[in-house]
């Protein structure tokens, strides 16, 4: 049996998995939705980058769970990269779900340009998508609607605080979850770390949410990552 310790993207609580819970727990699997410090309800709550880290490694601490998986969806790949690090001989595996991936050193916003930085750090917020954004990503018209009115600003802090690593990702066991309709290859940086023989990829005809667009198909791939 694993545990799987779930983490949405930017601006997503816990209740965007719930699509996928119950086929995990069906599998015999614990199944762990996390919300991160600052979202959904717990929005206003202090949250820099490394505070996401310790709330999905708290989940891990708190529950002594083993034989863990830890999903990271989105922005959250960069603090679920780090948590699964830190959380050592408990982990199984980390999946990334098109994501980002944390390098040692920089932060979601490393690529942004100074213009962009400084408005959202002047703001303290990252606001939600409208609707028109999830254009063209497999999703249904309810499904779009579900999405942004579960959807809170995501906090500043968390995107701009620098990720740290204490030795390279690739040593990890990891799946790279590649949605195509949200483009047909991954980031260069993960293009790297899939020449590691402990990293494998995998592709899914969805668009960048796929526990909304696909949760039965993601579910499987979750499934199969925990055996790998």
């Amino acid at each position: 049996m694993a545990e799987f310790v779930l983490v949405a993207g930017a601006w997503l609580g816990s209740w965007a998995w719930d699509d996928v819970v119950p086929g995990l727990r069906e599998a015999g699997h614990g199944a762990h939705a996390v919300t991160l410090s600052g979202v959904a309800e717990k929005r206003g709550m202090p949250a820099g980058q490394q505070r996401h880290v310790r709330d999905i490694v708290d989940v891990v601490s708190r529950g002594d769970l083993r034989d863990v998986v830890v999903v990271g969806h989105s922005y959250s790949g960069i603090p679920a990269g780090q948590a699964a690090e830190r959380i050592g001989d408990r982990l199984r595996r980390v999946v990334f779900v098109d994501s980002n991936v944390p390098t040692d050193g920089e932060s979601f916003t490393s690529v942004w340009s100074e213009a962009q930085v400084a408005a959202l750090t002047e703001r303290g917020f990252w606001p939600p998508l409208t609707a028109e954004d999830y254009a063209g990503q497999g999703l249904s018209d309810a499904e779009i609607a579900r999405i942004v009115e579960g959807s809170t600003p995501h906090p500043a802090a968390s995107l701009t605080e620098p990720a740290e690593l204490a030795r390279p990702l690739g040593e990890l066991p990891a799946t790279y979850v590649k949605c195509l309709l949200d483009g047909e290859t991954p980031s260069p940086d993960v293009v790297k770390l899939l020449e590691s023989d402990r990293w494998e990829l995998v592709e899914l005809d969805t668009g960048h949410w796929p526990m909304f667009s696909r949760p039965e198909e993601l579910t499987t791939i979750l499934l199969a990552a925990a055996k790998a």
